[in-house]
């Protein structure tokens, strides 16, 4: 679901993404596309991770100077 709606943002079509799937088998190759997608899964899932981080390090700063200011 989530992957068609950003299709849909970018333009592209169901041709479009037959032809890119095609060509990304031709270059790759049937063995090599699940490891390429496990390694972008990985990547995805370590971001997320890291923007995780941040945001909660930045709330709990916030936190802190709420909590400093009213004493």
């Amino acid at each position: 679901m989530m992957v068609s709606s950003i299709f849909a943002i970018m333009g592209l079509g169901s041709q479009e993404m037959i032809l890119i799937f095609l060509a990304l088998l031709l270059l790759f190759g049937a063995k090599k596309i699940p490891e390429l997608a496990r390694g972008l899964g990985k990547g995805i899932r370590e971001f997320k991770d890291a923007t995780k981080d941040v945001r909660e390090n930045i709330e709990d700063s916030l936190k802190e100077t709420d909590t400093h200011s009213t004493k």
